[in-house]
């Protein structure tokens, strides 16, 4: 079962149609060399993407491979595989080359740390009891099926992304069950005034100094503390699951492999 993070699924399912362009018969020699030379340009920038591919290829391991066991869970090369192709694209997306010796340590690491973490944190969600319901997994199907327009090209981002429709509905069940779990047990703790003060002072002063040409407007405190508050208490809960994390691993069995 391949296993991955839910708010990534909609970037796996991402599909990016490019339209074809056709040749004027009576398009001048001007219009022909400038065609010939975008041609060009485009077999060098596909070239280079055949290359890049080749290269980030060679980062992943053979699918069916143990990469790790947690709690005598295997985690499968699959699974990593999937997770890893997430993480290079996020560094390109940066403008970082995922394939550079010390990237492709760290993208490594990241992959089997962020598998390790969600299934120690599943396996304590279904030790609780938490679980998700069909009605819920229909929903969030529903929300993921969204920006597509007929179910034949939702079935196409499927096939893509080498995913069925019960690994996506399998993937969909553990976020719920994972997000029920975060709500009840990782607390968000307190956040106070002079937190929410402090955090508002440090962005104004941020915008004073921005180089911007176009100086944003310094918003009111009373507007924005509700987002500062979430922001914060979002923080808070993530560090919280970090320590949930490593409670959990001190007291368990990680076994990694690669």
């Amino acid at each position: 079962m391949k296993k991955f993070t839910y708010p990534l699924i909609a970037g796996l399912l991402a599909v990016t149609l490019t339209a074809c362009g056709s040749n004027d018969d009576n398009a001048s020699d001007k219009s022909k060399d400038t065609q010939t030379e975008q041609q060009t340009s485009k077999k060098d920038q596909e070239k280079q993407m055949k290359e890049m591919q080749e290269k980030l290829a060679k980062q992943k391991v053979d699918e069916k491979k143990v990469v790790a066991t947690v709690n005598g869970q295997k985690i499968l090369g699959s699974d990593y595989n999937m997770a890893l192709s997430t993480s290079q694209s996020q560094m390109q997306q940066y403008g970082q080359d995922p394939t550079s010796k010390e990237a492709a340590k760290q993208i490594k690491k990241q992959t089997l740390d962020g598998l390790v973490n969600q299934e120690l944190i599943s396996q304590d969600a279904a030790k609780k009891g938490y679980k998700a319901t069909n009605e819920e997994i229909q929903k969030e199907l529903d929300e993921v099926k969204k920006p597509y327009k007929t179910d034949k090209e939702f079935n196409k981002a499927l096939k893509e992304a080498d995913l069925s429709l019960d690994d996506l509905k399998a993937q969909i069940s553990d976020v719920v069950q994972t997000n029920k779990y975060v709500e009840k047990e990782i607390p968000k703790g307190t956040v106070t005034d002079k937190q929410i003060q402090d955090t508002y002072d440090q962005q104004v002063q941020q915008l004073k100094q921005s180089d911007s040409k176009q100086q944003q407007e310094v918003p009111k405190l009373e507007d924005v503390k509700p987002q500062i508050k979430q922001s914060l208490e979002e923080q808070n809960q993530q560090e919280n699951l970090m320590n949930k994390v490593n409670e959990l691993k001190k007291d368990g069995k990680v076994d990694v492999k690669i």
